[in-house]
């Protein structure tokens, strides 16, 4: 009963999605031949009445008509949010590259870092495997990585950038997410007796992704592997640093 129901919520969800998708395509014309502010003003349109593909359409016909005009920098800005809400994240992400590299003292610069992060982000997302519960802790990482880097470079560089608070905080999920994948490796060769390896999986976690909540679980997996391996005063060491900070671990009153 429980799979029926995932199946028809998918289902119901595709089809919205499909029915979205032609309607911006039913609103998409040939770009008219106005000038570079008329048009941006029919792209802002768009995107304020949710049309992303329209104002994409819009907006790359004034990046390519108009590549030098005075609003050729806020065009390329608008674009990189119209391509991460439209869900386009290849496009956003070059985009937001080229501009970083033609444009590296705009004054708006710290917006595209804080974008090419949450288009990274974006792309960890599945709406789909969420709602069918599907652990994807093991899946390749880079994209949060790189979203990592770009918030660490807003926070270092860009300190008062009104995006730095909201940095900060994805930044944590970030820390999350990373720790996640580190601890799936590191069971992966718990499986298979790499109790080394494992180990120095669960060591990494702890010295470069605290705080977050996989901290407690990779110095059980430090203190698993260690008794293993026989390293009794590295499996004592780990176990103070957990009865420290997590007093009621079951691993603590053993």
């Amino acid at each position: 009963m429980q799979k029926l129901t995932i199946k028809m919520i998918i289902l119901a969800l595709s089809l919205g999605l499909a029915a979205c998708s032609s309607s911006d395509k039913n609103n998409i014309q040939k770009v008219p031949d106005k000038s570079a502010q008329a048009l941006f003003v029919d792209a802002r349109t768009a995107l304020d009445s949710g049309l992303y593909q329209k104002a994409i359409h819009i907006l790359s016909a004034i990046d390519s008509r108009f590549p030098f005009g005075p609003i050729s920098h806020q065009v390329q800005l608008d674009l990189i949010y119209a391509y991460y809400k439209s869900g386009n994240a290849p496009q956003g992400i070059a985009l937001s590259d080229r501009f970083l590299r033609l444009n590296p003292d705009n004054v708006n610069i710290d917006y595209v870092y804080y974008m090419r992060a949450l288009i990274n982000i974006s792309t960890e997302e599945n709406l789909f495997q969420d709602l069918a519960g599907i652990d994807r802790s093991d899946r390749d990482p880079t994209a949060s990585r790189d979203a990592f880097k770009d918030m660490q470079i807003i926070l270092t560089d860009y300190p008062q950038s009104k995006y730095a608070a909201d940095a900060r905080k994805r930044m944590i999920g970030i820390k999350s997410r990373l720790a996640r994948y580190e601890l799936s490796v590191a069971r992966f060769y718990m499986k298979r007796d790499a109790w080394a390896s494992a180990a120095n999986r669960g060591k990494y976690i702890v010295e470069y992704f605290s705080p977050s909540l996989e901290v407690e679980q990779a110095l059980e997996v430090m203190i698993e592997c260690y008794d293993k391996l026989g390293l009794q005063d590295l499996k004592i060491n780990a176990k103070q640093v957990l009865a420290a900070n997590y007093p009621n671990n079951d691993f603590v009153t053993k």
